[in-house]
């Protein structure tokens, strides 16, 4: 696809940069209230069965994901049509996640700006390495890599980091809104848990509420990790970059069941949010299906996406991610010596 039909494509979907109340309200509706009466199932079969209870709390998982994707239309502002009420109920559900809204926000806004350009990494996006800056790198840095690569650490320790650590530290240049806006979260969230623990149970409570948090931050990281790490994914530098074949080309169309698609709150059109961050995501399948163009989107299930586990590096030589095991099969065709990761 060049360029001038891919351009095209950002007017064919600016019909659906519009969000509807109706479907919204229902949405919260349909996502906030089953999230609190599954976590209510929960604590009340907590006595029968740990291992039923922490079944629903699994469930729940699924529910603040949906959640998240509220939360996560907000802050593009896409949700509703008001901004107050975007910044009001992306501070609520971001209670609910755990997440700092005003500064998700913004560091989320540099990503989609930023996204597959090689010269603006850093922001609101995974950690990538090319071959070239690998090869180069040393050996502290490669075994920083390697561990921030590795599945065990990144969706091990992920979520203990994105929930504890970063949504509650602001970053340096944050202005005061933003500042004051993790701070009213992180209190809100400490009280609610608090109360929480003496009401119900500290032992119940760090169970359920653990399981549910945890999983879901495990679920919401690998559908940000999946949909941009993909075999023949779209990098560029600088120079070549361009916004909209980094929506298209650099986001994945994630075809998932039915089911973990309503859950998902629709992000597995990717591709669609990448190039219009404004339509809500429950007109996110209606944009793609009535966009032929867009079908052309690298297209990943949930059997084919596991293979993205194996991607480490991006090549871009060859416009595409391999292993590390590729990367030293290189190193011995050229040079032995300089395996040292």
């Amino acid at each position: 696809m060049d360029k001038q039909r891919i351009r095209e494509l950002r007017k064919q979907v600016a019909p659906f940069e519009k969000s509807q109340l109706n479907k919204s309200i229902i949405q919260v509706i349909n996502t906030i209230v089953p999230l609190f009466l599954v976590w209510a199932l929960a604590y009340l079969t907590f006595d029968i069965s740990v291992l039923l209870s922490i079944g629903f709390a699994v469930i729940a998982a699924g529910f603040m994901v949906r959640t998240f994707i509220i939360f996560h239309d907000c802050t593009h502002g896409s949700f509703f049509k008001n901004k107050k009420a975007n910044n009001i109920m992306g501070t609520i559900t971001g209670i609910l996640t755990l997440f700092a809204y005003e500064k998700w926000k913004r560091e989320h806004s540099i990503h989609h700006a930023t996204s597959s350009n090689l010269d603006k990494r850093g922001t609101g996006d995974m950690w990538v390495m090319t071959v070239e800056e690998y090869t180069e790198a040393s050996p502290g840095q490669k075994l920083a890599y390697r561990l921030y690569r590795n599945p065990l650490v990144m969706f091990g320790l992920g979520p203990i980091y994105l929930f504890l650590i970063s949504s509650r530290i602001n970053r340096k240049d944050a202005r005061p809104k933003e500042r004051w806006n993790t701070h009213l979260i992180t209190i809100s969230v400490i009280v609610l848990y608090t109360l929480a623990g003496f009401l119900l149970g500290w032992t119940e409570f760090a169970i359920i509420q653990g399981t549910t948090v945890y999983v879901a931050g495990v679920l919401g990281i690998w559908l940000f990790y999946v949909q941009h790490q993909f075999e023949d994914s779209y990098f560029e530098e600088e120079t070549e970059w361009d916004y909209v074949k980094a929506a298209v080309d650099g986001s994945s169309y994630y075809q998932l069941p039915k089911v973990l698609q309503w859950l998902t709150g629709n992000i597995g059109y990717h591709h669609v949010h990448h190039l219009s961050p404004r339509v809500p995501n429950y007109l996110l399948e209606e944009a793609h299906e009535k966009t032929p163009p867009l079908h052309q989107a690298t297209t990943i299930t949930l059997k084919t996406s596991l293979t993205s586990l194996k991607f480490r590096l991006y090549d871009e030589t060859a416009k595409t991610f391999i292993s590390f095991k590729d990367w030293k099969r290189r190193q011995m065709r050229t040079s032995p010596s300089q395996m040292n990761g």
